[in-house]
């Protein structure tokens, strides 16, 4: 393919100088016989376009590659071999139901929030997910976390998730007070509660907002071991047709506004998704600072990724092209 001299454009979070793009250009044209999935893998590599915990950054670089072939720079492979956004999971006798649960937090001890961080603590909350909540299970996009909730003995009582945000909407940005520049640029800081689950069989009052107050507490540090940064605002959104959101407003989570039933990524689908109710937890008093791009932490020296991360990673073929729906029992990405 010809080259073709741009000069320096900003992409998915970075600017690209008109060597990288001829060098981009390059790689795909001498790389052809790679799969999609490959090609992104390689070209990550190149551009040294990793995470703070030095991974390659494989969805922003799908997209930013995506986004220069519509532009007539660059022809790219068939979209072969990328992960899917939905995965078989098996459902088994040990996610039966219990037996049934009921009284107040004090009476089951000290609750608490467990990072699932083996391959079979995933499966097992896959497993969870899939057979109980209402949206099921699907694979999440991009930087995410697991957690079981858990009583003082270690038995189980739900779900929950948090994974990456939607890319744009306007009651969050306006609030934010942040340019499209910022948001494109540090989105990242911004996490979304994707998925939430109370057991059926587990009838515990005041259970779900104690468990949103316990994540909210402890996902910073979380995100910081597993990706090398912090995020400073959650997000989710509540389906007023199924919940009222009552358990975010227990935690103390702000209500904005109504979606514009657009997805998560602003697009506008075939069919518009029912409106949403938009709640946000601030995780520290100057998060404008930090997504405005006033303040910047320390940079933190890369993690190392474990097995088990680098079987969760996908491309942009993983995205979620929704939004989250939320209570105090379920949440999920609408699909």
């Amino acid at each position: 393919m010809t080259q073709i001299e741009t000069p320096t454009i900003f992409l998915c979070g970075r600017y690209f100088t008109s060597k990288e793009i001829s060098d981009i250009q390059e790689t795909a044209r001498t790389c052809s016989a790679l799969s999609w999935f490959e090609l992104v893998q390689t070209i990550c590599e190149h551009l040294d376009w990793v995470t703070p915990a030095g991974r390659n950054k494989v969805d922003s670089c799908a997209k930013a590659l995506t986004k220069l072939q519509a532009q007539g720079l660059l022809k790219l492979p068939p979209k072969r071999g990328v992960p899917k956004g939905k995965e078989k999971v098996t459902v088994s006798a040990r996610t039966d139901s219990e037996a049934e649960l009921v009284g107040t937090v004090r009476d089951f001890g000290s609750i608490g929030v467990e990072p699932a961080t083996t391959t079979e603590l995933m499966r097992l909350w896959n497993e969870y997910v899939e057979r109980y909540h209402r949206l099921h299970y699907k694979r999440p996009f991009g930087a995410h976390q697991r957690y079981f909730i858990v009583d003082q003995s270690g038995r189980r009582l739900g779900c929950l998730l948090f994974a990456s945000s939607a890319w744009a909407l306007a009651e969050r940005d306006i609030w934010i007070g942040w340019t499209q520049r910022d948001r494109e640029l540090r989105l990242n800081l911004v996490v979304a509660n994707v998925r939430f689950l109370i057991f059926p069989w587990v009838h515990i009052k005041n259970l779900a907002s104690t468990a949103l107050s316990l994540a909210a507490k402890r996902i910073r540090q979380d995100w910081q071991s597993r990706y090398g940064y912090k995020p400073v605002l959650l997000e989710t959104f509540v389906e007023p047709d199924h919940y009222r959101g009552v358990s975010y407003q227990a935690a103390n989570w702000i209500r904005l506004g109504v979606t514009s039933g657009r997805g998560r990524t602003g697009r506008k689908p075939k069919h518009l998704l029912s409106p949403k109710l938009i709640y946000v937890y601030p995780l520290i008093d100057d998060f404008r600072s930090f997504l405005q791009g006033r303040r910047h932490e320390q940079a933190q020296p890369p993690i190392a990724s474990s097995v088990a991360e680098r079987e969760e990673s996908g491309t942009e073929e993983g995205r979620q092209k929704t939004e989250a729906t939320a209570d105090g029992r379920r949440v999920g990405a609408e699909g």
